[in-house]
């Protein structure tokens, strides 16, 4: 689906300018005059589907507002997401089976946009949603075993020789706690204990002990296109980091939980999808069952800040959103 209809993209609009003189070129098509129909995605704030009416052709922009009125420093999320993405490129992920989107330009003086371009493949969010609705199980078994193998790919290529900094993480989970406090309401029946488990994970050794790789960032159902076969394919990676691979693993396990728990109400439904993604995580690693303890001693603390991370979103109702905040605590206390 394209998405909202939105109109034409006007002429003397300086996008239209900058894509016609310096996006277009690139796809190795002739357009002698581009009508581009706008369109935004469902549930995609900044991110818009540019395509011309006569020729078909797709493109998609995403911009990065200025942030100079708030506290942060101006958005250049946009121009390290095309860094990010050229540099996974140049790692061997611009090929199937594991690919990543292929940047066209990023111009900071049209709203910081990332030109990229158009991917016509399905969300693994829409293969999450059919296990759960349309009982497709082994289906989500075999995206979920391409998605790892995506994951320990761009993990092991980008493995430093230096150890994991957990103290970002632990400040993550602070702010996150901050944000449930302040704009959430959460009370001293949930803070006290999660503050109190945030310390207590950052004195667990094995949280500090595997080595750094760059991590995806941002594991969600819809930052993730899923092709036939063993195709996967990222289009979001502006928040990769340095970090503990679990990171990854972690934000993926918990919104599988939170998909199939939010739907059926059954805090375990999921664990069966989770156990196999963290399972074929290893397939590759010579000591397969060693590495599967090390990563399942850390990832439940990121699978709780995952869940954390969702219930603080405005549009999670309010009965389930301390439900989420109650088996995030169940996971936390998980300590190794």
């Amino acid at each position: 689906m394209n998405g909202r209809y939105l109109g034409h993209l006007a002429y003397d609009d300086p996008l239209y300018g900058y894509m016609r003189d310096e996006i277009i070129p690139q796809l190795g098509v002739a357009l002698n005059h581009a009508v581009f129909r706008v369109f935004q995605p469902a549930n995609s704030h900044h991110v818009y589907l540019y395509e011309d009416e006569h020729s078909g052709l797709r493109i998609i922009g995403k911009f990065h507002p200025d942030k100079r009125n708030s506290n942060a420093h101006p958005s250049k999320t946009g121009e390290t997401e095309y860094n990010n993405l050229v540099f996974l490129r140049s790692l061997g992920f611009d090929a199937p089976p594991y690919y990543v989107v292929k940047p066209l330009g990023f111009n900071p003086a049209i709203g910081n946009v990332l030109m990229v371009e158009y991917l016509d493949c399905g969300l693994l969010g829409a293969v999450i949603n059919d296990a759960i609705h349309l009982a497709r199980h082994d289906r989500l078994y075999r995206k979920l075993s391409a998605m790892a193998q995506f994951l320990v790919s761009m993990h092991n290529r980008t493995e430093g020789d230096w150890p994991v900094n957990f103290d970002h993480s632990h400040a993550y989970m602070g702010r996150l706690l901050n944000s449930l406090i302040v704009k959430r309401g959460m009370g001293r029946e949930y803070y006290d204990e999660l503050y109190h488990l945030r310390e207590a994970w950052r004195y667990q050794g094995c949280m500090w002990e595997d080595r750094a790789v760059l991590v995806h960032g941002d594991v969600t159902p819809s930052n993730f296109l899923i092709g036939r076969g063993h195709n996967v394919m990222a289009i979001d990676v502006e928040r990769m980091q340095w970090a503990d691979r679990s990171f990854d693993l972690g934000r993926l396990c918990g919104e599988l939980k939170h998909c199939f728990f939010q739907v059926t109400g059954d805090r375990n439904a999921a664990e069966p999808f989770i156990g196999h993604f963290l399972w074929e995580y290893c397939y590759n690693f010579p000591d397969r069952m060693g590495v599967f303890r090390a990563i399942t001693r850390r990832t439940p603390f990121y699978m709780g800040i995952t869940l954390l991370r969702i219930a603080r979103n405005t549009w999670i109702e309010h009965d389930y959103r301390w439900r989420l905040v109650n088996e995030a605590t169940q996971i936390l206390r998980a300590l190794p």
